[in-house]
């Protein structure tokens, strides 16, 4: 299947990755594929029992996409390790970024759980987290970083981007541009950052640019305001983040998806409507709705409309649908 053989339905669809409730395939989880003809799924600790069940609620979505004639599906999960895993024994656990001793502790997390996830069925980790986090600055990430020290997370972090695509899952680096220097959790509120481009060529994006040479397959945008930049809206949702920065300047051609929406940072303050139509101008090209509600519908019905209106947001859109099919493919 190629891009210009999508329907506007399906081109919308493919741009949701999408959460629900429940372990098993269930008429929930049938109409999203089937009638929204969503592109992903996300796997939280509501979703997780047991290795044979996450494996078995894996095959039946992905032979559920199959069978409706739709590309496989990303199948994600937030499996950094440490405070932010899903997938709990007897799974392998690890202690977390921070514990890492160096390249071989990297090298051993990422091919164990590239192997686990593998055998389940997950086939995209939201992972590394490549956030810079000064020690002593109260950072809301400091217990999820490999640490202060822009270069120790370039070189871990790739290490990890490396492992994990070695052993064919996609990896998603987080939180673009930066979000070790905020104390403020975007679950919540938005946190508002006053740096300086300088500032964050100097601290944050350096582990980025090793990503992108390392040929990670996305990155996540983060829920945060950086006012120099932009004052309207967060990198989620920024023209000039996403667009400007991170393709444009920085020449990044892989995927860019966005943090939940449903988070309190953008959702109490911009509402569905908003976020798509924005995210649609910013060359975005997965959006993450990671809890059961109207909000995903809505995003799909907007998704197609904006598409069928033709001009600029239907090439981009198609241009984004080439990008996932072509991971797809690779997968």
């Amino acid at each position: 299947m190629n891009a210009g053989s999508l329907t506007p339905s399906q081109m919308a669809g493919q741009r949701l990755m999408v959460g629900f409730d429940g372990t098993a395939f269930n008429s929930d989880l049938q109409w999203l594929v089937t009638d929204l003809q969503v592109g992903g799924l996300i796997l939280f600790s509501r979703n997780i029992e047991a290795p044979a069940q996450v494996a078995e609620l894996c095959r039946s979505a992905q032979e559920c996409a199959a069978d409706c004639g739709q590309p496989p599906l990303f199948i994600g999960i937030d499996q950094e390790g440490g405070q932010v895993a899903r997938l709990k024994k007897p799974f392998t656990e690890f202690p977390g970024n921070p514990a890492m001793a160096g390249e071989a502790d990297a090298d051993h997390f990422a091919a164990v759980t590239a192997a686990e996830l593998r055998q389940v069925g997950i086939n995209m980790n939201m992972a590394p987290v490549l956030d810079v986090a000064p020690r002593g600055f109260g950072s809301i990430m400091e217990s999820r970083a490999f640490g202060g020290d822009p270069e120790r997370v370039s070189r871990l972090g790739c290490r990890v981007i490396a492992g994990l695509q070695a052993g064919g899952v996609l990896s998603v680096a987080k939180h673009f541009p930066g979000i070790g220097r905020t104390i403020l959790d975007s679950h919540v509120d938005l946190p508002v950052v006053d740096l300086e481009m300088a500032d964050l060529d100097a601290m944050e994006l350096p582990p980025f640019r090793a990503a992108l040479d390392a040929g990670v397959a996305g990155v996540m945008l983060s829920h945060i305001l950086y006012r120099s930049i932009d004052p309207d809206w967060p990198a989620s949702l920024s023209i000039a983040i996403a667009r400007d920065l991170l393709r444009g300047r920085m020449g990044y051609e892989g995927l860019v998806l966005t943090d939940d929406l449903d988070m309190g940072a953008v959702n109490d303050r911009f509402g569905i409507d908003a976020m798509v139509r924005q995210i649609l101008r910013a060359e975005i090209d997965i959006m993450l709705i990671c809890h059961k509600g109207p909000n995903i519908g809505r995003a799909h019905e907007i998704l197609v409309a904006e598409i069928e209106g033709g001009g600029q947001v239907t090439a981009a859109s198609a241009a984004a649908c080439r990008r996932i099919l072509k991971r797809k493919a690779a997968l």
